[in-house]
């Protein structure tokens, strides 16, 4: 495993429990790595570091009430978090204790059957390859597992988790695509006013599908296969705008890692869709995209690999002691950065 060279203290008070109450009442830093400059603003103003024949690409997965109840063979009470459907019709999860109105890692947890809630098992394979603390599982339902998700699951919370949230506060207002174990949740800030806005601007909004894995905040590791969907209306406007010098702004680390899956070496997309495993870090050349719209990550992150691929090393430094200088708030329910090449 790979640790970014980034590494700050996280304030506990930065850590964001509940969700602002407006979607788009969370603060915006704006940093440019042409000039350095870095601007403290609010979510509302983002129009303003956009301009006319920008493209912003959203992920339209929506999030899975991905954590269940269930019991290991030993008798202990644990919590599964579905992760992420393979090709093979198998999951990946990861199993942990119960703590408060979240959970903490469960590092004796050697593998074996366990039974959920409702009345369904699933059965581990073997550890998955790239992230260690995943299984890879084989599920025993009597019908869809998202159909089972859907009447017995709740979404994925961790400890900073002020309160049970309902799973619609872990969506964006565009989701359309269930598939997230955790919500792509740079793209949590925007309302459907402030879209129709950036379009009458003539900024363009283009849809791709990701859904993301689980992300414990424990562990640094990069992130697991994915399943991606670049449609080619997409694909089509998106290289037209750029090659007519306009920018491409992803709304989220998803975004990027579906664009650079399709992306040809001059940035030309492709339509595609499948699973992808491409880890994006801070040696990598970023191809088809000029812009990052995100959250703001923890400490060692492996996310923060992809942000320094967009910002550089200083700026990305500049940009992490300003946010907690400031008093930025952290996770789902934080506040928000964009990054301009």
């Amino acid at each position: 495993m790979t640790v970014p060279a980034l590494d700050f203290v996280l304030p506990a008070h930065l850590e964001k429990g509940e969700p602002p109450g407006h979607r788009d009442e969370v603060r915006l830093l704006v940093g440019s790595r042409s000039d350095q400059q870095i601007i403290d603003t609010t979510f509302p103003h983002l129009p303003d570091f956009l301009r006319s024949g920008d493209v912003l690409v959203i992920n339209t997965s929506a999030t899975l009430p991905a954590a269940l109840d269930a019991t290991i063979e030993r008798g202990e009470q644990v919590v599964v978090h579905f992760s992420s459907r393979l090709p093979d019709g198998n999951w990946t999860v990861e199993v942990r204790r119960p703590q408060g109105l979240g959970t903490e890692p469960l590092p004796d947890f050697g593998g074996g059957r366990l039974s959920l809630e409702g009345g369904g098992a699933i059965t581990t394979i073997a550890r998955h390859p790239v992230a260690s603390r995943l299984f890879v599982v084989t599920v025993d339902l009597a019908g869809d597992v998202l159909d089972y998700l859907d009447r017995f699951g709740r979404p994925i919370r961790y400890g900073y988790a002020a309160a049970a949230w309902p799973l619609d506060a872990y969506q964006t207002v565009y989701a359309r695509h269930p598939g997230s174990a955790e919500m792509p949740s740079a793209g949590r800030p925007f309302t459907a006013e402030l879209i129709a806005n950036l379009i009458a601007s003539g900024i363009a909004v283009l849809p791709v599908v990701l859904h993301a894995g689980v992300a414990s905040l424990e562990e640094g590791e990069h992130p697991a296969e994915e399943y991606y969907s670049v449609p080619a209306a997409t694909a089509a406007a998106a290289n037209a705008l750029r090659i007519g010098g306009e920018r491409v702004i992803a709304v989220g680390t998803t975004v990027v890692r579906a664009l650079e899956t399709v992306a040809d070496e001059t940035g030309f997309l492709s339509a595609d869709d499948g699973y992808t495993d491409l880890v994006i870090g801070d040696g990598s050349n970023l191809r088809a995209i000029d812009g990052l719209l995100t959250g703001w990550h923890e400490p060692r992150a492996s996310h923060l690999e992809l942000v320094e691929a967009v910002a550089g090393r200083e700026l990305m430094e500049s940009m992490y002691r300003r946010a907690v200088d400031l008093g930025y708030a952290w996770h789902e329910f934080g506040d928000s950065c964009l990054l301009l090449r």
